[in-house]
């Protein structure tokens, strides 16, 4: 029986390169040159034998090898000494028929063997591969082999069964979840995205069944030597897929390794950076020209600047950093940058001009332009401000920096913010008195910081009244309408006890008698004259 199978079994492939030993770089003519059996390396015929190049002795051994009977491989391989075209060669026999001829010429210098040594390592190789055929082809393997498929195909349908079980199971526990407006993707998107949990799901399942289904056929097929090679060839292209990604990934290793050292190390500057700033912040340690206000700030911007240097120094080193697709989308992400980053860039350096320069700090009470409030929050493009209305006002940078900014907050400390309040007052009523009443409305008022006295001033002396200020310090956390509320409400109070009247007069002729205060009632209650016992 002509030894068909045989074909299959000892169909030469042009694999890693062989010569009489392995070569752990084969070059493309190398390879041309390599006789494998069963996955087995041979041996490399590098020699030109006759009018045969290395090449061509390869496919003449493949040759032979189909023209085999099945009785031939029960003899074992045998070795004959020769001398052939001018030069020593050694003839490798099974059965009395040459299927191949090793000469001179085909060995390695670099391999330090005679051409007996060789000759006797390629013989047992050959002998290897005519027992592993044997094997493959007796009947307790087929049996073995049926055994295997028909257990392989069992745990193949179950697994087909469980997944297609898995995946209606899953598949309503979706649709339930999205009943109840519970899925992945926000409810809103849904009229957009669709059931886009589902359709993964299905598509999941189909490759999974495709996965298991290719390795299935590849494991049944390559049992039995009649499919063998159909099993190669799946095998192969599997093998040849998974080995281009494998290579990929080998490849990219070392960038890869780069890449994550230079992360390890920019995490650990940062995290060095942000024990510094924390000591910073906490009075620990002091370093000229930082100060608490501006320490988040800082670090944010050094971060930022170390992370951009860092990526930087990675770029070559990312997977595909030459590739024209990633030079495209880097010119796209530039373009991008520059059109949108002059209007942000002119609010962020803003926002660092309004942080190091101490201006402002979230909680501060401030006016800006014609908007009194708190702070709220200070970012890199945007200030944000809650009034006395309880409403929030977002003021870009460049518009603070551009305006006047008054701090009530900044130089307060711990006597509270300075609130201010005028009255005018006639000429009629004494000024000692005025002071009086101002300075005990301002003592009556519980929100306000008692520890600190109050303070009048006559700011102008116009022409039918007197102007006064005063000048009280409210306490932590209250904004000025609320305080002054309460304190207006003191001095109207006040003033009508002790028979003032809180009004700006106005003449439109010379009064008969002058509008002058006596003597004797310069001290009117509740101001006192000096040497006078206190009344309490």
């Amino acid at each position: 029986m002509n030894l068909w199978l045989g074909l299959l079994l000892m169909l030469a492939q042009v694999t890693a390169a062989w010569a009489a030993e392995p070569r752990l770089e084969p070059t493309v003519q190398e390879k041309a040159q390599t006789l494998v059996l069963l996955h087995e390396p041979i041996v490399m015929l590098q020699a030109k034998f006759g009018t045969l190049d290395g090449a061509g002795r390869v496919r003449l051994v493949q040759e032979r090898l189909k023209q085999m009977q099945a009785s031939d491989l029960e003899q074992p391989v045998t070795l004959v000494s020769a001398r052939r075209f001018g030069q020593d060669s050694r003839e490798f026999l099974v059965n009395g028929k040459r299927i191949l001829v090793l000469v001179e010429g085909d060995l390695e210098a670099l391999d330090e063997l005679t051409l007996d040594q060789a000759s006797e390592r390629v013989r047992q190789r050959l002998d290897k591969v005519r027992l592993k055929y044997l094997e493959l082809h007796s009947t307790p393997y087929l049996v073995k082999a049926g055994g295997l498929a028909l257990l392989s195909s069992l745990i193949f349908f179950g697994l087909i069964w469980s997944l297609q079980w898995g995946h209606r199971r899953v598949r309503k526990w979706l649709a339930n979840r999205l009943l109840l407006q519970k899925g992945l993707i926000p409810h809103q998107w849904r009229q957009v995205a669709g059931n886009v949990e589902i359709r993964l799901l299905g598509l999941l399942t189909l490759l999974l069944i495709f996965m298991l289904t290719y390795v299935w056929l590849t494991y049944v097929l390559g049992l039995f030597p009649q499919t063998r090679a159909w099993s190669e060839r799946l095998g192969d292209s599997l093998f040849a897929l998974c080995g281009d990604m494998l290579e990929g990934m080998i490849a990219a290793m070392p960038g890869l390794v780069t890449v994550m050292l230079i992360v390890i190390i920019t995490r650990f500057f940062i995290r060095m950076l942000a024990i510094l700033f924390d000591r910073i912040e906490r009075g620990q340690f002091r370093v000229q020209g930082l100060h608490a206000e501006t320490i988040g700030a800082t670090r944010r911007l050094l971060s930022v600047v170390i992370w951009l240097f860092a990526l930087t120094v990675a770029y070559p080193y990312l997977p595909g950093a030459d590739s024209d697709a990633f030079k495209g989308i880097s010119v796209f992400f530039g373009l991008m940058v520059t059109l949108g980053s002059a209007g942000i860039m002119n609010h962020a350096m803003s926002g660092l001009v309004l942080i190091y320069s101490r201006a402002l700090r979230p909680g501060d009470l401030v006016q800006i332009g014609e908007v009194e409030g708190m702070v709220s929050e200070l970012n890199a493009l945007s200030t944000k401000l809650v009034t006395r209305q309880d409403h929030e006002v977002t003021l870009p940078n460049a518009v603070v920096v551009g305006g006047k900014v008054v701090n009530l907050t900044r130089l307060a400390g711990e006597k509270g913010v300075a609130l201010l309040t005028k009255v005018t007052i006639g000429y009629d009523a004494p000024w000692r008195q005025v002071h009086a009443m101002l300075e005990l409305a301002a003592r009556r008022c519980t929100m306000l910081n008692q520890t600190e006295p109050p303070l009048v001033r006559q700011l102008n002396l116009q022409d039918w009244y007197v102007e006064y200020e005063l000048q009280v310090r409210m306490k932590a956390d209250l904004l000025p309408a609320v305080v002054k509320t309460e304190l207006h409400g003191h001095i109207q109070d006040v003033f009508n006890e002790f028979g003032v009247q809180i009004m700006s007069p106005n003449f439109i002729a010379q009064p008969e008698q002058a509008v002058l205060v006596a003597r004797e009632h310069w001290y009117q209650a509740p101001a006192e004259a000096p040497g006078a016992t206190p009344k309490g």
